[in-house]
């Protein structure tokens, strides 16, 4: 049972969230064993790893509470879980008549497969004649309501301004997003605005660009619309090949993330770990005008990070995937399924993208050894390289901070890892 799920609707979800909430109490009841799992990172970087699961933990035993009300005849926290999804609405319908996915399977003649398949997301991709079938199996009657013009809610505005179209096509086209037969402009527009419909339909829009203290609302952003939906395309071709599970408790890894900036291949290890640790990792290309270095968010329940190395340098590079990796871990339940696009250059901050600028920076350089560094102030490579030798981190990681640090991007301009990352991410795509 992960983030992704707004509810669980079977008994094996809940023996899962059972043994999750068991392995969340182990970890916070005893310091032993939360040192075991935190071995090696700061102590920053440990407390919000104890905040985080403590959100988990409270989350999830909301979900299985729902549950447990709904199976002695109280629905009421299910529902409200459930929201005004059509989908989930006959999810819980299911739940409220007593039946089973077998159960159901059988009234309807088909195999149970089918319906946890169609449960799974939540129908949203099943025939309107196979709803109504559902519907009618479940006793479920539908209203439909005109909405009027005025609300601006729903459906998304694709009434974009044929500069924006002519320059979201040319980056689809020159970076392989669309198919063969996708010849003419007014093929590939309508793919393109299909793609983009398609993913607003499962995910909703990326609503926030948590770029600054006054966060921006991005629900028409065409360009940032369209590049999420293709990542979230390439996103899902992996999940479904690799079926990755992130566990929020699991976070023994992160020590190795940051040592992998020490190899030259270091941004192609990383995405083979984290995959290994279920998050998906994609580097795609922004398209002009965007200024995003990266994003966090979720894919059904999957923890997508993508990058688009607009600043191809190493420091940036492991500073951002750094950033996201944090969203990942201390938001997973507080704003990653709505996602987070950020600019890391940006020099105002709201609470969440603070939280992640100081989990990364302690990750990377922890404060009690930086604070005593004399690394801080050299004018010279050498001590700044042995710090980087005992941290086992890439010396680029620390030129780059001192660079910010002191706001002078004239120095140390050969040491930051210039032209390493694109040719290994995004050139080299597979």
């Amino acid at each position: 049972m992960m983030a992704g799920t707004t509810f669980i609707s079977t008994d094996r979800q809940a023996r899962d969230a059972e043994e999750a909430l068991a392995e969340l109490d182990r970890a916070l009841s005893s310091d032993q064993t939360l040192r075991s799992m935190v071995e090696g990172l700061p102590p920053q970087v440990v407390e919000g790893v104890r905040r985080s699961l403590k959100t988990e933990r409270r989350e999830r035993s909301a979900l299985l509470n729902a549950y447990q009300l709904a199976r002695v005849g109280d629905f009421s926290q299910l529902k409200e879980q459930a929201g005004n999804d059509p989908g989930a609405f006959l999810v819980v319908a299911r739940i409220v008549r007593g039946l089973s996915q077998k159960d159901l399977a059988r009234k309807l003649g088909l195999r149970e497969q089918a319906i946890q398949r169609w449960e799974a997301e939540q129908y949203r991709s099943i025939s309107l004649s196979n709803f109504h079938k559902i519907a009618q199996a479940l006793g479920v009657r539908w209203h439909m309501q005109d909405i009027a013009s005025s609300d601006g809610q729903w459906p998304p505005n694709y009434d974009v301004t044929k500069a924006d179209l002519t320059k979201v096509l040319r980056h689809a086209r020159e970076n392989g997003w669309l198919e063969p037969s996708d010849t003419s402009d007014e093929n590939a527009t309508a793919t393109l605005i299909r793609y983009v419909g398609e993913h607003v339909n499962r995910y909703g829009t990326p609503s926030l660009l948590r770029t600054g203290l006054n966060v921006v609302a991005h629900t028409q952003d065409w360009s940032l619309l369209s590049w999420k939906a293709h990542v979230t395309r390439r996103a899902e071709v992996i999940i479904a090949k690799h079926k990755p599970r992130y566990r929020p408790v699991d976070v023994s890894w992160l020590v190795d993330l940051v040592r992998l900036s020490q190899y030259d291949d270091g941004p192609k290890r990383a995405v083979r770990l984290l995959l290994d640790h279920g998050i998906v990792l994609v580097a795609e290309p922004q398209i002009s005008g965007m200024s995003v270095d990266g994003a966090a968010f979720l894919v059904d329940d999957v923890p997508v990070i993508a990058m688009t190395a607009l600043r191809d340098t190493l420091d940036n590079f492991w500073f951002t995937l750094l950033h996201e990796v944090a969203h990942v871990i201390l938001h997973y339940r507080t704003g990653l399924s709505s996602g987070f696009f950020d600019d890391v250059t940006s020099p105002d901050l709201d609470e969440f993208e603070e939280e992640a600028n100081q989990f990364a920076s302690n990750l990377l350089i922890p404060n009690e050894i930086w604070s005593r560094s004399p690394a801080r102030i050299a004018k010279t490579a050498e001590p700044i390289e042995k710090l980087a030798a005992q941290l086992k981190i890439n010396p680029a990681i620390i030129f780059g901070r001192i660079r910010m640090e002191r706001n002078n991007y004239s120095i140390f301009s050969n040491k930051i890892g210039r032209g390493m990352v694109r040719k290994q991410l995004i050139l080299n795509m597979d």
